[in-house]
């Protein structure tokens, strides 16, 4: 698949399509209204399975209060599907130390409805040209679970390269296996 962009200007609600991806979604930036579609994202166990499990709604309200704070350079996105103009999921990058190293670390969750459609590919590669003009770091990554095959497809499909499997915390306390993904932000 071809991971470039075609036209529109990512988190501008412009509208943007992937070669190749038949979905067509805007991002735009976390919201004070977001809440109920973070609960659909990190409150339901389909959802988290390979996160650890659902956050409670304690940590859920700390989380929206974060997103809704980032700064720095730090973005989340609500997803919105073009067609429907639901909020259908989120993306988001921050920085992170990583190996010594300051660097991205991106991830994304699609509603399981809207699953299977192109969405998070599409979102993803706005996200990764939003982090690009930032140009802040050079290397993003994603740290999808070993078991999580299409999070791990996302990946190679947006052209990043797999270095490792990895030991991973998160949430704090919980430690898992993760393909370590990391992507060239200046190649």
């Amino acid at each position: 698949m071809d991971a470039s962009l075609d036209s529109g200007d990512p988190g501008s609600g412009r509208l943007t399509r992937l070669h190749g991806v038949s979905a067509t979604v805007t991002l735009e930036p976390w919201g004070s209204g977001d809440l109920p579609l973070l609960e659909r994202l990190m409150g339901d166990p389909r959802m988290t399975e390979h996160l650890g499990g659902p956050e409670s709604p304690d940590k859920l309200r700390e989380r929206q209060g974060r997103y809704e704070r980032l700064e720095g350079g730090d973005r989340m996105f609500k997803i919105v599907d073009v067609a429907s103009g639901a909020g259908v999921g989120s993306v988001g990058f921050w920085t992170k130390e990583w190996r010594d190293e300051q660097v991205y670390e991106v991830g994304w969750m699609v509603v399981p409805e809207f699953q299977g459609r192109g969405i998070a590919v599409a979102a993803t590669a706005q996200a990764i040209e939003l982090a690009r003009r930032d140009d802040t770091h050079r290397f993003m990554h994603a740290f999808p679970n070993l078991g999580n095959a299409p999070s791990n497809a996302i990946c190679r499909k947006l052209g990043f390269e797999l270095l490792e499997a990895c030991e991973f915390e998160f949430p704090k306390g919980h430690f898992m296996t993760c393909n370590d993904w990391r992507l060239d932000l200046r190649a």
